[in-house]
């Protein structure tokens, strides 16, 4: 099983309904060195895919209302009527900046025979209570069972 734990102060942006905006901070005064040589793809504003770092650190105020994706890696997903779907085993972040989907852990027993199918976070409602955070989504387990398989064996990176 995957887990992608990011750090609050990259800035990965705002998912649909899991979370608010995040405003960063002014960005400093560019370097006056200029940067290293790298292969860089371009991600305007998330995280990018090169051999060096070639920004100016900019950091971010995590605001109150933000959820933090230690708090949703680990969670089970329950329907509305409150039977367990899943747990969230990692999530998908389109170009370094945008969290597109949630991949869900369904189906086998203690990890045999489990297969993973990706949610769109639009599609997920979160509820903390009692410090126990919980997801739900409005589709039962044979849905799910017939959905699109993701498999981590096919991502190339």
């Amino acid at each position: 099983m995957k887990k992608l734990v990011l750090i609050g102060a990259l800035g990965v942006s705002a998912f649909s309904t899991l979370a608010m905006a995040q405003t960063a901070a002014p960005a400093p005064a560019p370097a006056t060195t200029p940067a290293p040589a790298a292969t860089v793809l371009p991600h305007p504003d998330g995280m990018k895919m090169a051999t060096a770092a070639t920004m100016a650190v900019r950091f971010v105020t995590v605001k109150p209302a933000d959820v933090m994706s230690s708090k949703l890696v680990g969670i089970d997903i329950f329907n509305n009527q409150n039977e367990k779907l899943g747990t969230v085993d990692d999530l998908v972040i389109e170009n370094g900046k945008t969290i597109t989907g949630l991949v869900v852990g369904v189906g086998g027993f203690l990890g045999i025979g489990e297969s993973y199918v990706v949610l769109d976070p639009s599609t997920i409602v979160l509820n903390q209570k009692d410090d126990t955070w919980r997801a739900y989504a409005d589709t039962n387990k044979e849905t799910l069972k017939t959905a699109p398989k993701f498999d981590y064996s096919k991502k190339k990176s």
